[in-house]
């Protein structure tokens, strides 16, 4: 059997209130609300069923809204009874996801609307190859203190020219 790149579909991720962060997701990152925020309870449903497969028994409700980006990936928003910002938000000794990565050429425009929703700039703009191309990335928080990554081009441009070199 050959191997080959499987496509990436979605992400998931924990919020404090889904309602303002889907307005967050929506109204400054530009994604498309596929669903909007929908009650879903442990009750025996189908739905019901498949959320006590994944978060186990006693989970009793939550909140989920489903969006989309430009280029068709998914972006599921959770709300959890109980939900908590961890101590240490971005702790990258941790295994698991510690960032992710949105991409848009006028990168400087998309900092300026992430902070003024009450998101956070955690570190200046840098440049992959200062003076030679114009290839920026910059390390934010949403409002709600998730940690992400914006490009301001594509991770193959901007890798495939050995960006460590």
């Amino acid at each position: 059997m050959s191997q080959y790149p499987r496509t990436f579909s979605h992400i998931g991720l924990s919020v404090p209130d889904v309602d303002a962060a889907m307005k967050f997701y929506a109204d400054v990152l530009g994604f498309y609300v596929i669903m909007p925020p929908t009650d879903v309870i442990e009750d025996g449903s189908d739905i019901g069923t498949m959320c006590t497969d994944v978060f186990g028994s006693n989970w009793k409700k939550l909140r989920i809204a489903h969006l989309a980006t430009a280029d068709r990936i998914g972006i599921e928003l959770f709300q959890f009874d109980g939900n908590h910002t961890p101590e240490n938000n971005m702790d990258f000794r941790q295994t698991g996801t510690f960032h992710f990565c949105i991409q848009d050429p006028d990168l400087e425009g998309l900092l300026e609307k992430i902070v003024a929703a009450g998101g956070k700039q955690r570190m200046p703009v840098r440049y992959y190859y200062p003076n030679e191309k114009p290839y920026r990335m910059v390390y934010v928080e949403d409002p709600f203190g998730i940690v992400f990554e914006l490009y301001s081009h594509s991770y193959e441009l901007t890798y495939s020219a050995g960006a460590y070199s």
